[in-house]
């Protein structure tokens, strides 16, 4: 059933509490209309200007564009004329036939399309200018506000438009969804099921034709019938091959949206059609059945089938079930958690790791069902910036009996139980997995290690299931610092740095951060087993900071031999993973040498870490190795002893305590 739309004037319809606000300016699609209205102003949004920014990032517009509002191009604009159907949607010069495609599918499911198109707008009473639609990213409704300003040529509108040139609804509808991207070039390009998603927050599953199950086309059916988006297009093989007319009437690469399935009775049998619409509104199926065709040829021409679901239901089984979601956010981050898939076994258990827990079969069954889809945030709107879509995957170990990170040795004799079917350059990559009760541990990654994203990753399951992600406690294990040696029994080391102390630091045996400088320097120097150039003032002042007792600021000489005991500990750790001796540490390898050193930090904690310590080729030398632990240490005793004093005082957790005193 078609949109309907219900009088000129603006309907008490209310935006809903949970899509977010987005305008920089705080306000809500209705207070700035309000203070329009108040003003009797045209809205000018701000964020997205009638200029060639929002065009293109990349090239500059052939034809001479005017930015226009509908009044200006025709007398009686309307917002919505006669219901928004399929047919009203019509492509420009613009390359986004995948939101064509997606937009003529939302029209098939009045609710859906309620959602995106808030029925509180029109071009009657109430209008300033400002118009509003809502779209799903990332597990959150955004409310996005537009002016009504659109590109033109010679009072026509240049890229999307309605098949009625009074109808603006879509044009306007591209225009947000183009300001949500960054540009209108942004959309050039893409599959329609991201758009789909983005309208439904559904999930979604691609099916082969030639490879489809037997009852496919009962799926479709079904799918169709639950309000699920459908969309189709045909492989091309090279370049040269896009957009190009099979003999049959189609276009290879383009995106064809499923509108319609159903059966007739033809000479005594019964014939399965299915009805496609090519967003151009033209060149069309010259095949048997004209506008609908027949199922047999739609699979014999058609290589994918897409499908939006609004909910991960079943479709190849009668019953509705209700699907437990859960949702992780995190990142790939260069030199910390992009450690790329198994192929890259060196840095691949670097990678998130998500804890699930399966614990109810399902009905009637011995295993657990789910669905896990992985999807890489805002490619389309770094495209400005140089940004490709990451080739993406992710792979289900089964989880030994430990509450940690699972580190390199364990991937390596270890096979996984389940994995994406392939890894793939998709804005998302979902499968649906039959395993046993139990615990596992899915990892999503980038094909390629270093590449770095964010994600979101959605997990469905049947039954009630309970996920974890194992990165994100912080657990500080640290001894007591032990209690120094009196002088009769120093070791002869301890004995010589008595000696070098007295000289540096005078009667009081006391040294500030320069002489300290000095002292470390003169003794490491000697040492060969360790390569690095020399010891920064900072660190020094960073040393004193965390082992100074009396407040003075100076080190006194049995602060500075407790101090030597730990530098040793450290020392040792460092070249423990210097693999190479090159006086370098590897970031990927931080985490294990951290852990080693008592420190146990969350993703998020590492990635600033290392995005502060590290150099350009990933690599830590021993300065910053040992500033960074010096600093952590210094963090964490304040920590525990501030939350020994005073329970009450601390607010937030070691995380977040280490993360505001580092200054990371």
């Amino acid at each position: 059933m078609p949109y309907l739309y219900r009088a000129p004037g603006p309907q008490a319809h209310p935006v809903p509490k949970d899509a977010r606000i987005t305008h920089s300016s705080g306000q809500s699609f209705e207070q700035m209309r309000q203070e329009c209205l108040q003003r009797g102003t045209l809205f000018e949004d701000a964020d997205f200007p009638a200029s060639n920014s929002s065009l293109f990032y990349s090239e500059r517009p052939q034809i001479p564009f005017v930015w226009k509002r509908p009044g200006e191009i025709v007398k009686n604009p309307e917002f919505i004329l006669g219901g928004a159907t399929r047919t009203d949607i019509c492509q420009g010069e613009l390359g986004d036939c995948w939101l064509l495609a997606a937009i003529a599918s939302l029209t098939l499911n009045q609710k859906a399309l309620a959602r995106v198109i808030p029925q509180d707008q029109s071009f009657g009473p109430g209008y300033a200018g400002i118009f509003h639609f809502q779209f799903w990213q990332h597990s959150e409704w955004l409310d996005v506000v537009i002016d009504d300003r659109l590109p033109t040529f010679r009072d026509r509108l240049v890229f999307l438009h309605s098949a009625d040139h009074n109808e603006f609804w879509s044009a306007l509808l591209e225009k947000a969804y183009a300001k949500l991207n960054g540009s209108y070039e942004a959309l050039k390009g893409g599959s329609a099921i991201e758009a789909m998603e983005d309208f439904t927050g559904g999930v979604a599953e691609t099916f082969q034709t030639k490879e489809a199950p037997e009852n496919f086309y009962e799926i479709l059916e079904k799918a169709l019938k639950r309000g699920s988006l459908l969309g189709c297009f045909i492989d091309t093989r090279s370049a040269a091959e896009s957009e190009a007319r099979t003999p049959f009437g189609l276009i290879k690469g383009h995106a064809y949206s499923v509108t319609g399935i159903d059966q007739v009775s033809f000479r005594g049998q019964r014939i399965e059609l299915i009805r496609i619409r090519n967003p151009w509104g033209q060149v069309e199926w010259n095949g048997s059945w004209s506008d609908r065709m027949a199922f047999k040829d739609f699979k014999a021409h058609f290589d994918k089938v897409e499908i939006c679901n609004l909910t991960p239901d079943a479709l190849e089984e009668d019953a509705i079930h209700k699907w437990e979601v859960t949702v992780h956010q995190g990142s790939w981050v260069r030199g910390s958690t992009a450690g790329g898939c198994r192929n890259f076994l060196d840095t691949f258990w670097t990678n998130p790791q998500i804890k699930l827990s399966l614990t109810e079969k399902d009905e009637g069954q011995e295993e657990c069902s789910f669905l896990v889809a992985l999807m890489q945030k805002d490619r389309r709107k770094l495209k400005r910036f140089g940004a490709n879509v990451l080739t993406i995957g992710y792979a289900i170990y089964e989880c030994p009996d430990k509450d940690e990170h699972l580190n390199k040795d364990f991937f390596r004799y270890h096979a996984s139980r389940a994995r994406s079917k392939t890894f793939i350059n998709l804005r998302e990559v979902s499968d649906r997995f039959k395993l046993p009760p139990g615990e596992y541990i899915l990892i999503p990654s980038t094909f390629e290690p270093h590449q770095e994203a964010d994600f979101c990753l959605r997990i469905f399951s049947e039954k009630k299931a309970i996920t974890r992600d194992m990165d994100g406690n912080v657990d500080i294990d640290l001894p007591e610092p032990p209690k120094p040696t009196p002088p009769d029994q120093e070791t002869e080391e301890e004995q010589r740095f008595r000696a070098l102390f007295e000289q540096v630091a005078g009667e009081d045996m006391e040294v500030t951060a320069e002489e300290l400088e000095y002292v470390l320097n003169a003794v490491l120097q000697k040492k060969k087993d360790i390569k690095f150039k020399k010891l920064s003032l900072i660190s020094c002042k960073n040393i004193i900071s965390l082992m100074d007792t009396s407040g003075n600021g100076k080190l006194e000489f049995d602060e500075f031999k407790v101090f030597w005991d730990k530098l040793k500990q450290w020392i040792n750790l460092f070249l423990r993973f210097d693999a190479d001796k090159s006086g370098t540490m590897s970031t990927y390898e931080l985490r294990t040498a951290l852990k080693a050193a008592g420190f146990q930090l969350s993703s998020h904690l590492l990635q600033l870490i290392v995005l502060r310590y590290a150099d350009e080729e990933l690599q830590l030398d021993f300065d910053d190795f040992l500033n960074c632990l010096v600093r952590l240490e210094n963090a964490s005793r304040v920590f525990q002893a501030l939350s020994t004093k005073n329970k009450e005082f601390i607010h937030l957790n070691i995380n977040e305590f280490i993360h505001l005193t580092m200054n990371i």
